[in-house]
């Protein structure tokens, strides 16, 4: 399997296969393919597994393309302005925590499962969501960034807060809570919310300078509303 990203503001991830090598995405990832690609859509990973990714913000089937003849390509792109970056799991084997959303595209050797918050408060008051998403396993992993990408190594006990919905993915070595913010002044004046992501090292973080559900929200507010 060889890729190449293309593209700058909505990019795109190119992957040429041998005969026989497969992706897999969400449903309605793919951009543009080569003849030669074979389309297949199931449940993957059963029923279970299927209802979590629901939770998640993912579709419940996913599509996998698998290469008919040499060298034939499939591309999956961004749905927002941003960027794609390529994770090998193959070097990380404990794992990568996503935010929902934030997959695209990956080897059928990576496996994706639901995964909780270690505190219910994180997820039920952290403004992502209780669910998680957790990949690991061996091969490429794609994930979708908005904005551009920002990358942290945090040194074990070192701490990192972030605004919520800044963060896209980080190593399950990297401990996660919720942090609420001090101060009536700041929560009501301040423009952050209630919240702020507490990350906890040792390992890699992922964050992403733009957060696209504030965007959407900030441009609907400009939309004029009839009386």
């Amino acid at each position: 399997m060889r890729f190449q990203i293309e593209g700058k503001t909505v990019p795109s991830v190119a992957v040429t296969l041998a005969r026989g090598e497969c992706m897999y995405t969400q449903k309605g990832g793919m951009t543009w393919q080569t003849d030669g690609i074979n389309m297949s859509t199931n449940a993957r990973g059963g029923v279970m597994k299927s209802l979590g990714r629901m939770f998640t913000g993912e579709s419940i089937f996913m599509t996998t393309y698998t290469a008919e003849r040499e060298g034939a390509t499939v591309a999956f792109a961004t749905t927002v302005p941003g960027a794609i970056m390529p994770i090998n799991l193959s070097e990380i084997p404990q794992g990568m925590l996503l935010q929902k959303g934030a997959f695209l595209c990956a080897e059928p050797g990576v496996n994706l499962s639901v995964a909780f918050t270690k505190k219910f408060s994180a997820g039920l008051f952290g403004g992502e969501g209780f669910i998680l998403q957790k990949a690991e396993g061996m091969g490429m992993l794609f994930i979708e960034v908005d904005g551009d990408p920002i990358e942290k190594v945090l040194q074990p006990g070192e701490i990192l807060k972030v605004d919520t919905g800044n963060v896209v993915a980080f190593e399950s070595t990297v401990s996660y809570e919720i942090e609420t913010i001090k101060g009536l002044g700041n929560i009501f004046l301040g423009g952050e919310g209630l919240f702020l992501t507490r990350l906890i090292g040792p390992g890699k973080v992922i964050l992403q300078s733009q957060n696209f559900g504030d965007f959407a929200s900030r441009v609907a507010s400009l939309i004029p509303r009839s009386n």
